[in-house]
């Protein structure tokens, strides 16, 4: 079979708390934010222009996390997570139903995207 191939990126955005930024869309689970690499852009750019795009805010991409690779039934994703920090801006949903904040400990408590899900398991805590 064959898929269709996406290069994404996701951000574990971290606040004072320690607690980590969740994001729910209206058709999807619970995910980190973050998106599709645009041709020409490194992961750190693509980064910090989805979240400026999804929650008028701006970050820090601080360090590397890890890649995921998953196949959902309609494609192949490749994601690489990176620890992100606010910069500047209050967060607005801007493409999401809902976020909420979650310390690292509590995060098996969402029903989270397959690939995003994976992510948890090479967070150092």
């Amino acid at each position: 079979m064959n898929y269709t191939h996406f290069v994404s990126v996701a951000g574990l955005v971290s606040n004072d708390n320690g607690e980590i930024l969740l994001i729910k869309s209206p058709r999807r689970g619970w995910e980190y934010p973050g998106g599709m690499v645009e041709p020409g852009e490194t992961f750190q750019e693509a980064l910090i222009r989805e979240i400026k795009e999804e929650l008028d805010t701006e970050i820090t991409v601080d360090k590397f996390i890890t890649t995921v690779e998953y196949d959902y039934p309609e494609f192949h994703l490749v994601m690489d997570c990176f620890w992100c920090s606010i910069k500047n801006g209050e967060l607005k949903l801007l493409e999401h139903e809902a976020a909420r904040w979650l310390p690292l400990d509590d995060l098996l408590q969402v029903k989270w995207l397959p690939a995003d899900l994976e992510v948890i398991n090479d967070i150092n805590f």
